[in-house]
């Protein structure tokens, strides 16, 4: 009973309503009646305790609910494709919301996951790493390593306003270092945090082909800026002068100026990165200054891991 009106009084009240209404033929008449019968239409009846008169003026959104119910449980074509129909009370009248089905729900979390890793030519299998993929048996150097992101990304989680040191890890060809940026990187995203993967060498490529069409600026700053940066590969191969100075250097500048973290792989370690690499440019010309400058950035910004393991990408 509602207010002394049945559920049965309620039907026969929108069947007359339908009867004294021209242009419905016979077939919508009877999927007004299976529409009213629906469960769902009954219970959200009772629960509101709604009134002949507004179950009439809501035919329309009821008929519409149990369709695209009926299309949704039986995988047909939806109104709205990846929502489910929902009544709500709106006014005086019943009328129908559309919120996501769950599976909707979890494609929205995954694709949101993605979009707060930004990358630059960096692998897909580090794209879709995580700490459970991490393997630190028998390797005192990557518990290391991976004990020191566990503890970076709780560190900053928890106190993203303050300056936490990224890492610099290096090691052999091969041996997972840009697997665990790209962990670290999923773990953040889990956590809402932002992070921008760039492979260096193929970055410095890009920013020298991009002179011509006078996009680097852009793409110089949208690296600069990124909330968590992690420059894969660093050392990898030779730079020129422009590249180092007013492409690294800017980039390390500025983060080191906002304490911004950042993260870096290489095959050098920052010793041998100071004084083999960066001094030299593609003509062999030494600039010690210039890489001192340079590498004093890298070490405030990171702190040195080195990485140990058999090459990976040789194993079965």
């Amino acid at each position: 009973m509602m207010g002394g009106i049945t559920i049965k009084d309620l039907q026969s009240e929108l069947q007359a309503a339908i009867k004294n209404k021209t242009g419905f033929d016979e077939q919508y008449r009877q999927l007004m009646n299976q529409a009213f019968k629906d469960p769902d239409v009954q219970a959200f009846i009772k629960k509101h305790h709604i009134d002949n008169d507004a179950v009439r003026h809501s035919a329309a959104r009821i008929y519409e609910f149990v369709q695209q119910k009926h299309n949704a449980n039986a995988g047909k074509h939806r109104l709205i494709p990846g929502y489910q129909p929902e009544l709500v009370f709106n006014g005086h009248l019943i009328d129908i919301s559309y919120s996501p089905t769950m599976e909707t729900i979890e494609k929205q979390k995954s694709k949101a996951l993605k979009d707060r890793i930004k990358s630059i030519s960096i692998p897909k299998q580090a794209r879709s790493a995580s700490f459970s993929d991490i393997k630190v048996e028998k390797q005192k150097s990557r518990m290391v390593v991976f004990n020191a992101a566990v503890t970076f990304v709780n560190q900053y989680t928890k106190h993203p306003h303050q300056f936490v040191r990224g890492m610099y890890l290096y090691g052999s060809f091969g041996i997972g270092k840009t697997f665990m940026l790209g962990a670290i990187a999923n773990e953040l995203a889990e956590r809402g945090v932002s992070t921008t993967m760039v492979h260096f060498p193929s970055f410095a490529v890009e920013m020298k082909n991009s002179i011509a069409d006078n996009t680097n600026a852009n793409k110089l700053d949208a690296v600069k800026r990124a909330q968590v940066l992690m420059l894969d590969d660093i050392g990898a191969d030779v730079i020129s002068n422009w590249i180092r100075d007013e492409v690294l250097g800017v980039i390390l500048e500025y983060r080191m100026q906002n304490e911004l973290p950042t993260f870096f792989s290489s095959n050098l370690s920052m010793d041998d990165l100071e004084k083999n690499h960066l001094p030299y440019d593609k003509k062999n010309d030494r600039n010690g200054l210039r890489a001192g400058r340079i590498m004093q950035r890298i070490r405030f910004l990171a702190k040195e891991y080195r990485m140990e393991g058999e090459n990976l990408r040789l194993s079965d």
